[in-house]
């Protein structure tokens, strides 16, 4: 290796080490995975990607946590920079996300970047107004029931068009059935303020009301998920992503759709870096 190499590499930062057990790439769970290694032997394969075994001894609540640290780190501007190529190479044979996200098309809220994730973290299913259909649960059981994912995290985000879309009652092709779906979520909304598409808070009121109807509408239409999460194997939860501020708010247990912003960050292995 050349000076200017070893040079590179002992200025990466700390945090960007590969884990080398499975044990330890639990320790590192969606912190390290993808980092580039200070040190490596030519004839070891590091491990940069989520492992069966790590993504295993993990709960639902230490998965969320770790989201809501990387979501920190985002806003922040902190994020662990990546090695995609390794992670490329390191999925390729299989792969084992801890969790599924059920997020709306826009452009603006690509998971992996938000939650500051690696290729192999995380299962996407994304349709616009993030609303649950036969598809979208044959997708959602077959990343936990099959696939063994812990956290079915459905995310809406504020200015959603396909909200604003229903709300204004737009008519288009097959777009149509799709909005429609939203609808109920219009009419549960307890708003006294003008309930049209153009008063963004009505849309992110709207939007955040059909966050919990698809949560409930998942329990509802999929034997299988309502199984797995009464038996404590997946736990759903809701989000809403805050276009302005980069900020994700996960909805508490019961809560109507006034989720808190969670800022604090939390470790659940003490050696963890």
């Amino acid at each position: 290796m050349s000076e200017s190499a070893k040079s590179n590499l002992d200025h990466l930062p700390s945090r960007r080490v590969f884990v080398k057990t499975s044990t330890a790439a639990a320790v590192g769970l969606l912190g390290t995975w993808g980092a580039k290694p200070a040190e490596t032997a030519a004839e070891e394969l590091p491990v940069v990607a989520l492992t069966k075994e790590a993504r295993d001894q993990m709960t639902a609540d230490q998965i969320l946590e770790k989201w809501k640290e990387g979501n920190l780190r985002f806003r922040e501007g902190r994020q662990i920079q990546r090695d995609f190529l390794a992670e490329q190479k390191a999925t390729a044979a299989g792969q084992f996300p801890a969790g599924v996200l059920l997020s709306c098309i826009d452009s603006r809220a690509p998971a992996e970047i938000l939650f500051n994730l690696g290729m192999g973290d995380v299962f996407n299913a994304r349709v616009a107004g993030n609303i649950e259909n036969p598809d979208v649960l044959g997708s959602l059981e077959c990343t936990t029931k099959l696939a063994g994912a812990k956290v079915v995290l459905v995310m809406g985000h504020s200015a959603c068009g396909a909200v604003a879309g229903a709300i204004a009652d737009a008519q288009l092709g097959n777009l149509t059935q799709l909005l429609a779906k939203i609808q109920p979520a219009i009419q549960a909304t307890a708003y006294t303020g003008e309930r049209t598409a153009d008063n963004a808070a009505f849309v992110d009121a709207v939007a955040r009301k059909n966050v919990e109807l698809t949560m409930a509408n998942i329990r509802k239409h999929s034997q299988v998920i309502a199984e797995l999460e009464q038996a404590g194997a997946v736990k759903i939860v809701g989000a809403f992503y805050d276009l302005k501020t980069g900020a994700v708010e996960f909805f508490a247990s019961g809560d109507t759709g006034a989720g808190v912003t969670v800022g604090a960050t939390a470790r659940w292995h003490p050696s963890f870096s």
